[in-house]
């Protein structure tokens, strides 16, 4: 679309500056103006970058904001309930699967009327997982009781969050609301937006906060009950009241958005109507694509085609109404859902938008129904002049032939289905005998033989090289190096991370035996069901058909932050001791999403969500001491590992498969390097990984049912080295070699002595 000059720059009464940035900025840069409270968040692709700005600013010193990293979505929706709970401003950010783990948690705030907004940069919802740009996730949204506002460009994501927020505190709605943008479509395209020039103007136009216009937790002179046990008729009467509310604030949007306009000169109608006025075919379509058929209209309009488009400002309350008398002269209609209502005839925009033709006596319009740009297919004009060829020749038929289909999508072609690359690795390879692991009947001590790591070389890789991994990456050898000292076959479960993602891009996989996936949080339960149908379908003899000569061993690797969000089904799967290894391979972020902050990473050190500013020294609590969290839940064997020292891991692989396929759950934890996110260079990941070790900050221990041993003592050996020495290698931690931060150092440097001081005493104490 041509852009045109006098229409991008708006004039109005309120002072105003041009600037040049996407849509997830000019979320974080409208927040940063509104100067919330609190804002709870979790790292999910294409919202993340929300949290990440307002970091980067809050090192700065340019906004007042407490950002709380969450363990997920669910904990970062907790958190901002309860934030609201307390009667502050509260924002959020989130897409995809992410908005669908904090799920529950959405009618709770509307049902309890608590404002906030939150950011829905919409994304495909797995699975199979997708990462870009549709409506799915918007759609799951449509019932939960918040109000939802529609943003096409990055102007509209600006505007529309310091609307959302006047429209959720007013007292006629006292409602969370929703602004939906459109992933990598709007959350990254940089677009020209102009902000108000001064945070005054911004406050001036929302209000100033005042708790004092309702009730909240914090008022201990006017104690109250939140969310309270309901009956039949009070939970209606309060559902009703929530109904009204709803229905209120397209009035009250109304209201404002004129407001708005006359601050700024930029108007968003409840329906943004293009060229309708005679309009006999049209197109609805919602946000991004919006924009781009009405370069079709004006196509269509010069070849004398009265052609028209609708694109609804906001979509809950629902605008049945003005839809209805927009289209009412129109002679057919085709509606475009960026998602489908499997099984509905028709996305959630067609079947509302047929209601409300039939409740509003618009009977004669007839509506086609496509689901189109599903997983971020780009949508072109092509595209429009197809959706309008199904409404031309609708309205030349007077009938619709195909009312609802898919557009867009390729006919499968069965001599072009995807064939076996890789040939299955053969049991006769895995088995070499080499390594040994028995029972001391005497001792009841585990007796391991491991051959030198030269003599298993021969052993095939259980992955394919050719994968998309970055160079340096150490998330490969580590677990190659694990899985040489693993005999027999395996089932591997990856939670979503860099490993799974780069091994996997259809139709093609790295991975030469049976490999599952499942959503960041939930790969324990998962492969627990794997691993008790394994054995209950071995019981019942339903397996002999093919010909294993062992039993299966089930890995599941995690690491990305995924036991931050995947902590809570890891605990229960160790305390219901499944036969299964989970193997953490930690690079000390949530490196697929861009290196945000994990409860993994250590203090001082930066991220894109614990950034090196005037105002702030990267991260501001220590790391989490998985193993031994996993320790304490009593499962027969925890350990650390490095590829630094192969033949313990060698020797703690096999330990791990012993007990996994004889006694229980094992939890393992081996440290590797990520030189993109680390900022080193590839050539010196070894290293890192060895000085890791050495300064004891990544200790090499084992827990052996129960039992504590130091698997290698760099102080014995006369190589431990201060902290320093491995931080000022890393483009993430050299700030922390400098004066101003030595309180950080002094205070890390202390948390690493506690924790190897305590993991010594474990070691000569056998009860501790």
């Amino acid at each position: 679309m041509a852009i045109e000059i006098n229409k991008e720059v708006s004039t109005g009464t309120v002072e105003q500056r041009m600037v040049y940035e996407s849509g997830n900025e000019m979320a974080a840069y409208a927040a940063h103006q509104i100067n919330y409270h609190v804002m709870g968040y979790f790292p999910i692709s294409p919202s993340t970058e929300v949290a990440q700005f307002l970091d980067l600013m809050k090192a700065n010193g340019q906004h007042d904001i407490k950002l709380i990293p969450s363990d997920g979505e669910h904990g970062s929706a907790g958190i901002c309930y309860g934030a609201s709970a307390a009667g502050g401003r509260v924002f959020n950010a989130t897409s995809s699967n992410g908005y669908l783990y904090m799920l529950e948690q959405m009618p709770v705030q509307s049902g309890t009327r608590f404002p906030m907004v939150m950011n829905l940069v919409c994304r495909s919802v797995s699975g199979p997982l997708d990462i870009h740009g549709d409506h799915s996730d918007l759609y799951f949204a449509l019932n939960t009781g918040w109000p939802i506002l529609m943003c096409r460009d990055p102007q509209a994501v600006y505007d529309m969050n310091i609307i959302a927020l006047k429209l959720a505190e007013d007292p006629e709605v006292r409602l969370p609301v929703l602004v939906a943008s459109d992933g990598y479509f709007t959350s990254h395209q940089k677009r020209r937006v102009q902000t108000f020039a001064h945070r005054a103007d911004v406050h001036a136009f929302v209000g100033e906060h005042s708790p004092e216009g309702f009730k909240h937790v914090l008022d201990r002179n006017n104690p109250i009950t939140v969310g309270p046990y309901m009956n039949e008729p009070d939970y209606i009467n309060n559902c009703y009241q929530q109904s009204m509310a709803m229905y209120k604030a397209s009035e009250v949007f109304d209201r404002i958005r004129q407001e708005y306009a006359a601050l700024t000169g930029r108007d968003y109608p409840i329906l943004d109507q293009y060229r309708m006025d005679d309009a006999e075919v049209a197109v609805f379509l919602m946000n991004s694509a919006s924009e781009i058929i009405k370069d079709v209209v004006d196509q269509l309009r010069a070849r004398g085609i009265k052609a028209g488009s609708v694109a609804p400002n906001i979509i809950r309350p629902f605008p049945a109404k003005e839809i209805a008398e927009a289209l009412r002269g129109v002679k057919a209609v085709t509606v475009g859902d960026r998602a489908d209502s499997y099984g509905g005839h028709g996305g959630n925009m067609t079947n509302e938008i047929k209601a409300a033709l039939f409740t509003h006596g618009a009977k004669d319009t007839l509506v086609i129904s496509r689901i189109y740009g599903l997983g971020g297919k780009d949508f072109y004009a092509e595209d429009g002049h197809h959706l309008f060829e199904l409404a031309i020749e609708a309205a030349n038929a007077g009938k619709v032939d195909v009312p609802f289909d898919y557009w867009g999508h390729t006919p499968g072609d069965p001599e072009k289905a995807p064939k076996r690359v890789l040939e299955p690795l053969r049991y006769e390879d895995l088995k070499t005998g080499l390594i040994t692991v028995d029972r001391d009947e005497a001792t009841g001590k585990l007796k391991v033989k491991v051959p030198p790591v030269r003599q298993l070389t021969k052993k095939p890789k259980r992955l394919a090289p050719g994968h998309g991994a970055c160079p340096g990456c150490g998330i490969f050898s580590g677990l190659e190096l694990f899985f040489k000292g693993i005999e027999g076959d395996i089932v591997a479960l990856y939670q979503t991370g860099c490993a799974m993602v780069v091994t996997t891009g259809f139709p093609y996989s790295s991975h030469k035996a049976t490999y599952i996936h499942n959503l960041f949080q939930n790969g324990a339960a998962t492969l627990s069901g794997v691993v008790e149908m394994f054995w209950e379908r071995k019981r019942r003899g339903e397996l002999d058909q093919y010909g294993l000569k062992d039993d299966f061993t089930f890995v599941m690797i995690t690491g990305d932050g995924g036991m931050d969000i995947g902590m809570g089904p890891a605990i229960g799967s160790a305390l219901r001791n499944h036969k299964m290894i989970i193997l953490e391979y930690d690079n000390e972020g949530y490196m697929n999403t861009g290196a945000q902050l994990s409860y993994s990473t250590p203090l001082g050190h930066r991220t894109s969500t614990s950034n090196v500013g005037k105002h702030q020294g990267g991260k501001l609590f220590h790391h989490k001491d998985t193993a031994q969290i996993m320790a304490a839940t009593n499962i027969p064997y925890v350990f650390t590992g490095s590829e630094s020292l192969p033949q313990d891991l060698l020797r703690k692989a096999a330990k791990a498969q012993y007990y996994a396929q004889n006694v229980g759950l094992v939890y393992g934890k081996i440290l590797i390097s990520c030189p993109l996110n680390w900022l080193s260079e590839e050539k010196i990941g070894q290293t890192l990984i060895d000085e890791a070790v050495n300064t004891c900050f990544f200790p090499m221990y084992e827990v052996e049912e129960g039992v504590t041993t130091i698997t290698y003592n760099p102080e014995d050996k006369g190589k431990r080295i201060p902290l320093g020495d491995w931080l000022k290698n890393m483009g993430k931690t050299k700030h922390m070699t400098r004066p101003e931060y030595a309180e950080a150092l002094k205070s890390f440097e202390d948390e690493v002595e506690r924790r190897w001081q305590r993991l010594k005493a474990k070691h000569e104490n056998m009860y501790l």
